[in-house]
């Protein structure tokens, strides 16, 4: 907040507009969303809180706060035409991150961990992006920067329930480190991988290029898909053209589940595609007509909802 109130100052720009959202998950969640807007109004910026409001889940509130929070922020910014976010997180965030993601199992896109740019993390908000310049920056370093400046800060008291998975992995920090993982070692292990993802996308954006073209006016009206070439692929490339046209076609922001991703993929990349396939709220089949014998058509799907997480045959 105070970093960007002194870039706009300098830059000569509109001030920032500070959100916090009130999730209502424990006593005194609204007292403190009260301060946040006391001490941005005694910087002289407006504050606005968002609450979370009805029934809350007793499983997977992690993710379902996360979710709940950017659903508030980009309703928010979108009925004020506001289309990019910058969120605080640091370079022990990018490392506890990481390490969450890879205690789930993630693949080479999960553990490059967040990205200084980044599109919107839930689905419904394709025009907005999130921006987090501090990644660089340790947790330390932000309290230094506000202690300096003669400025407190809260603590969520839910920092340190070790229900929570990111709480585990931040109480175990200190004998990561001993042992020399520290955050800035894990956040440049994340950084190597976001470059490679990087050189990925660069060619998997080469095989859509000759793998793919349009069915109709828009890409919703549906995509004809050369078998042969995403098959030909090298196989992570082909995983990542399949599931980028899958995510073209349904309008959906996240990458398919990989096992059904992969099962459908095995089935392109076999040759002599059969019947059909539904994956991620699109169909996919066999092109009739005046089409290569490779071609399939990948449709949304019209008969469910899209999200569809499982691939089989029609």
């Amino acid at each position: 907040m105070h970093l960007l109130a002194a870039c706009a100052r300098a830059g000569k720009i509109a001030a920032p507009v500070v959100l916090t959202v009130d999730h209502g998950l424990r006593a005194g969640s609204s007292s403190d969303a009260r301060k946040v807007v006391a001490g941005a109004k005694q910087a002289g910026l407006k504050a606005i809180i968002l609450s979370w409001r009805g029934k809350k889940p007793k499983a997977g509130i992690e993710a379902a706060a996360r979710e709940a929070r950017y659903r508030l922020m980009g309703a928010w910014l979108t009925r004020h035409r506001i289309a990019t976010l910058f969120v605080g997180h640091t370079q022990d965030d990018q490392a506890e991150t990481f390490l969450l993601r890879l205690a789930r199992g993630s693949g080479l896109d999960g553990l490059s961990a967040m990205q200084a740019r980044a599109p919107w993390p839930v689905p419904g908000f394709p025009h907005l992006g999130v921006a987090r310049p501090l990644l660089s920056f340790g947790r330390q370093d932000l309290r230094d920067y506000l202690t300096v400046r003669g400025q407190s800060w809260l603590d969520d008291p839910m920092n340190q329930d070790i229900a929570f998975d990111r709480v585990k992995i931040r109480k175990a920090g200190a004998a990561l480190a001993e042992a020399g993982l520290s955050p800035a070692r894990i956040a440049a292990a994340a950084a190597h991988l976001a470059r490679a993802r990087e050189t990925l996308e660069i060619v998997t954006g080469a095989v859509l290029a000759r793998a793919v073209r349009p069915l109709g006016e828009k890409v919703e009206d549906g995509l004809v898909l050369d078998a042969g070439a995403i098959g030909a692929a090298p196989r992570e490339v082909g995983l990542r053209a399949l599931a980028a046209v899958l995510m073209a076609v349904s309008g959906q922001a996240y990458r398919p589940r990989f096992e059904s991703l992969e099962r459908l993929f095995n089935r392109i990349a076999a040759g002599g595609f059969k019947g059909g396939a539904t994956l991620h709220g699109c169909q996919v089949g066999p092109a009739r007509g005046n089409f290569e014998p490779h071609d399939l058509l990948v449709r949304k799907e019209r008969s469910r909802k899209t999200g569809g997480s499982g691939a089989g045959r029609k």
